[in-house]
Parts: structure tokens; C-alpha cells; sequence
């Protein structure tokens, strides 16, 4: 079976979830495999929101739950590098980017010292966008993360479509999804975007150029109300128009 059709295979399994802790554990018995054992997503609270509101932003949450208290505790959230980068960067990221990527003063090394003590020393995170708007942030993490490049990139687009499925089940329950029409090319290049080909290499398959494999792909992802190329495929795949 090619990594692809495994992919698929778990998100089959994934929308079959009906709650969303359900869609947790099936999404961790994915990812553990690659040293990821822990997952929290939910939106940023607002600069001074109250501690005792932060945990009602949680969407999906299997933090250890000493290390939840203290990080709402001492609100890492606005000192947590992984959030700073993920608000500045739209695609999958892992951990130790952040850290290379932006300033670590000392509030922002307590909070991956004190993730550490929790067994959480790197993960992979990313940012998705909702229905009405909102930025869920997504991160998962682990004592010791092992990811190819295609495991980084399989594990990216199911847990993007796990958080999906729960953003499904959380905000649209006894809702009818509301129709999207994609353009034959932009479903065509959503597919081959789906098994990890460039714009270049989508224009080289379907014989158009670059810009336009470029402008196919953005046009679906606006449509699909993804943050990302990632989530324009997970998205698709949810209505069928890969497969």
C-alpha cells in the first residue's frame, strides 16, 4: 500500500469519528507512531484574556494535564515560541523551527524548559482556519519525533484532516455543509497537489504554466476557506473531490 492510499485509509477512520475525543485517539494512534503522543488545538485567546476563559478556546486537548494547568497558570500562551511562529508562519512547522526562527528571551525558553519536564521537546505545529474566520492553532508533541520529509508531510495533512472532522463535529452538528464548486483544473490540481507535487510539477503533468498551476490551486484554497495548501487538500478530500 503507497503511503498515499495509507493516508486515505486514515482519514476514512478519521470521519467516521463521531465525537471528538474520538477523533483524538485515532489521530494519536497515528502520530505516535512518529514520537507525536500529545495534541492541543483550540483558537488564541485575546491578549488579557482571563485564565479561567483560556480553557473554553480548547478544541481538542490530551496535554498532560499538569502541564494544561501551569501553561494557562502563567499564561504561556503569550510567551510560547511555537505560537508566536505558527501566527507568522501559515504552513506545518516542527518545534525546533520556531526556537531558530525568531528571538528566545527568557519567558519564551521557560515555557519549552517546562514543556521538556512533561516529556514535550519537539512536535509539529501549524494553523488552520474555521468556517467563521477563526485561527485554530494545531500542535503536537513529544519526547522524541522522528519525521521524513513524506512522514512530515503524511502526518501534516491527517492531522489536519482530524482537526477538521472535529471542527465538523463541534460547530456544524445537524448543519448541512454548504456546496462548494471546484473548477475540473482546480481538481485536478488538487490531486497531484495531494501526492506532493510543486506548482512546476503540476504544470509540467497538465501542460499549462506555472502562474496558472499556481493561480488554479490558490483559487481552491480561497474557495475551501484553507489557511494553507494542506488544508485546501484535507478539505477536499472530506467532499470527494479526491479520492
Amino acid at each position: 500500500m503507497s503511503m498515499f492510499d495509507r493516508t486515505l485509509e486514515y482519514m476514512d477512520q478519521l470521519q467516521h469519528a463521531k465525537t471528538a475525543a474520538a477523533v483524538c485517539e485515532r489521530l494519536l494512534g497515528v502520530t505516535s507512531n512518529f514520537g507525536l503522543t500529545a495534541l492541543m488545538a483550540g483558537t488564541v485567546p485575546q491578549p488579557g484574556t482571563p485564565r479561567g476563559q483560556q480553557k473554553d478556546h480548547v478544541l481538542l486537548c490530551d496535554w498532560p494535564g499538569e502541564w494544561l494547568e501551569r501553561y494557562v497558570a502563567r499564561n504561556y500562551v503569550d510567551h510560547d515560541p511555537v505560537v508566536s511562529h505558527m501566527k507568522q508562519l501559515q504552513a506545518p512547522f516542527q518545534w525546533r523551527e520556531a526556537s531558530q526562527a525568531i528571538v528566545i528571551d527568557k519567558s519564551s525558553d521557560e515555557v519549552m524548559g517546562d514543556a521538556r519536564e512533561f516529556k514535550l521537546r519537539d512536535g509539529l505545529a501549524f494553523p488552520l482556519v474555521t468556517l467563521d474566520g477563526q485561527i485554530v492553532m494545531v500542535s503536537l508533541g513529544g519526547e522524541s519525533v522522528e519525521l521524513s520529509d513524506v512522514e512530515f508531510g503524511m502526518v501534516s495533512l491527517v492531522s489536519t484532516y482530524a482537526i477538521g472532522r472535529a471542527m465538523q463535529l463541534h460547530t456544524m452538528a445537524n448543519k448541512v455543509i454548504d456546496h462548494i464548486e471546484l473548477t475540473p483544473r482546480e481538481r485536478e490540481c488538487l490531486q497531484w497537489a495531494a501526492v506532493g507535487k510543486s506548482e512546476w510539477e503540476i504544470s509540467q503533468i497538465l501542460g499549462i504554466s506555472e502562474h496558472t498551476s499556481e493561480k488554479h490551486l490558490l483559487n481552491a484554497k480561497s474557495k475551501l476557506g484553507a489557511a494553507n495548501r494542506v488544508q485546501a487538500v484535507a478539505e477536499a478530500i472530506r467532499r470527494g473531490y479526491i479520492s
